[in-house]
């Protein structure tokens, strides 16, 4: 059975003490982070008594209740592809979505065995488009109960921006000329519907 967060945070406090701070772990060593400098974890607080709500928890409606998502490129009957509101730093950051108020362990089979070739003809396209070196796929679930997977696709031949550490250069790097940017997102809404769908943008 995993650690409760009390015995978690017991380990610490033998570790480093009532309020201290843990080392650095070994990836300000890796080639590719994306920081130089003394930096200091921060301190592990205490277990709270339970979590906050998340967004479609308690509360806290989910966008989904208000209507369509923003920025949808891509959709079908179960799916929609949304994309960020602006151009960022990397070639394109676009989510995944299911139409329906479900969170990733509420898929049935069939809707997991879809979400599967939905997200690859996704990875697949993204990856495909010029001077693209990878699509990372990420699903982050803290901050809103409607499942959401991240494709975020980086330059090829940047040798600084690989790895787990390319989402944090999106907001550093210049953006993306607007008309670059739009192109991409309709080649990639456009090759979508050539599968299923409809193309939005």
């Amino acid at each position: 059975m995993p650690e409760t967060a009390e015995e978690v945070y017991a380990r610490v406090v033998a570790q480093v003490g009532e309020g201290g701070r843990l080392p650095m772990p070994p990836t300000h060593e890796w080639d590719i982070f994306p920081w130089e400098g003394e930096m200091v974890p921060k301190e592990v607080r205490p277990p709270v008594e339970a979590e906050e709500p998340r967004w479609g928890e308690g509360d806290k409606p989910c966008s989904c209740e208000s209507g369509e998502p923003e920025n949808q490129i891509w959709r079908n009957d179960r799916w929609v592809v949304t994309s960020t509101d602006k151009p960022g730093g990397l070639p394109l950051i676009l989510t995944l979505h299911p139409i329906e108020h479900l969170d990733f362990s509420d898929l049935d089979d069939d809707l997991a065995a879809e979400y599967g070739k939905v997200s690859n003809w996704l990875h697949r396209i993204m990856a495909g488009l010029p001077n693209i070196g990878r699509v990372h796929v990420c699903k982050w679930g803290d901050g809103g109960s409607h499942m959401h997977v991240w494709f975020i696709a980086r330059t090829a031949r940047l040798t600084t921006i690989l790895g787990s550490p390319a989402i944090e250069w999106d907001e550093m790097l210049p953006p993306v000329p607007e008309d670059i940017w739009r192109a991409d997102l309709h080649e990639v809404a456009r090759k979508m519907a050539t599968h299923d769908g409809k193309a939005l943008v």
